[in-house]
């Protein structure tokens, strides 16, 4: 099979298209053959060395959807020919085969493509534990999601929408901001402009927001904390650097800084996260917005895609 291997850190150019033996399934696993892979941010973190170590060589990537291609024994609940998407890997997700664990596989209901399919794992799985677990978000609470036309944003706009919120999304295009309206949120900041966050605050009755989802902390989280309603949260999903802050913020109201890592997710977690988001998926609630598409073997144009500011929508590898 083909995969894309990395045998050092480095920028987009270590990813190198190779061939690998196909993967045979042991007991307890399966294998799945990709028709569509998810590119994540956290993917280019790890090939650039911020998340190191890592044993080389390796292949990239969590994400992915496709078909049960075959089963090892003591796997009875996935059946060969299933559509299926896949989180996380036994061999990583930028290859046509992926072997995988039978919790690391999940039903994909037929309204969605496999292109749709590769834009949920981390997307979805980030957003739901930030919304829900880390941020306890409530029904008619008011939240500020920034970068609300990624992967991510798209994915907490749906989510919050569900759960009966007051959604306030940023972007930096005409593009992205209307994307976010059509996604469901209520209102739209372009966060290029000087003083978004002063329009934000008369949208909230001069009250701020309950709930923030921050993807870019190291620009935004001292003003982030100025727009917080009382014993607001802010909840940290994407950092690029370091801030200087104000803790008094904190302290006047109450309000909490809290991390956020999908990775700290414990099996039984991951089964609540992906119990509630195939429902939503099923019944139509959720639908994963699509970017751009680029085939398996330019990767490396993938990971620079991601990257630019401004991204639409989940960037997808087609094997």
């Amino acid at each position: 099979m083909k995969s894309i291997r990395v045998h050092s850190f480095g920028g987009p150019e270590v990813l190198k298209l190779e061939q690998l033996p196909d993967p045979v399934p042991a007991p307890n696993q399966v294998v799945v053959r990709a028709e569509a892979i998810g590119v994540n941010p956290v993917d280019t973190y790890i090939r650039a060395g911020i998340y190191g170590p890592k044993p080389f060589p390796y292949t990239p990537g969590a994400d992915a959807a496709g078909l049960i291609e075959s089963v090892g024994p003591g796997v009875n609940n996935l059946k060969i020919g299933h559509r299926v998407y896949v989180f996380g890997s036994l061999t990583g997700a930028y290859a046509q085969r992926l072997l995988c664990t039978p919790q690391q596989v999940h039903p994909l209901p037929t309204r969605l493509s496999f292109e749709q399919g590769a834009a949920i794992g981390v997307p979805y799985g980030t957003a739901y534990r930030a919304l829900f677990i880390r941020g306890q978000a409530k029904p008619a609470e008011t939240i500020l999601i920034h970068g609300g036309s990624g992967g991510v944003g798209t994915a907490s706009i749906q989510l919050a929408k569900n759960h009966g919120m007051t959604i306030i999304a940023t972007a930096g295009t005409e593009k992205g901001l209307e994307s976010i309206l059509k996604q469901g949120a209520d209102h739209a900041l372009n966060h290029h402009q000087p003083d978004y966050l002063q329009q934000l605050m008369p949208l909230t009755n001069n009250r701020g927001v309950d709930l923030i989802i921050e993807l870019l902390a190291n620009v935004n989280l001292n003003k982030d904390l100025g727009v917080l309603a009382k014993r607001g949260r802010v909840i940290v999903v994407g950092n690029r650097g370091t801030i200087e802050i104000d803790p008094r913020q904190t302290m006047v109201k109450d309000s909490d800084i809290r991390g956020m890592s999908l990775m700290h997710a414990d099996e039984a977690e991951l089964a609540l996260i992906h119990a509630a988001l195939g429902a939503g998926f099923t019944n139509g609630s959720l639908t994963p917005v699509l970017g751009k598409q680029f085939p398996l073997a330019d990767a490396a144009k993938g990971h620079e895609a991601v990257m630019e500011p401004g991204a639409h929508g989940k960037i997808v590898l087609i094997p």
